[in-house]
């Protein structure tokens, strides 16, 4: 096994987790008793986790460029 494939291992795995977190928020929000005050800190922060992972999600789903300098 190449270092890549071991990369892309652990980034699969990650992507798994996020997932599984993702689903977990879903279902406490989607069951989360009513009514919901604005102010109701547990149920923001369950919706700031879900921003967090969904933005995990989403940064390692982008296709990464690293820009090299040219040779002289």
């Amino acid at each position: 096994m190449n270092q890549s494939s071991g990369f892309d291992e652990h980034i699969r795995a990650a992507e798994a987790a996020l997932e599984a977190a993702r689903r977990r928020l879903a279902d406490e929000i989607t069951s989360y008793p009513g009514p919901i005050a604005g102010c109701d800190a547990q149920f923001n922060h369950l919706l700031a986790q879900r921003t967090r992972v969904n933005a995990a999600l989403a940064a390692l789903a982008l296709e990464v460029r690293v820009p090299t300098p040219r040779a002289p």
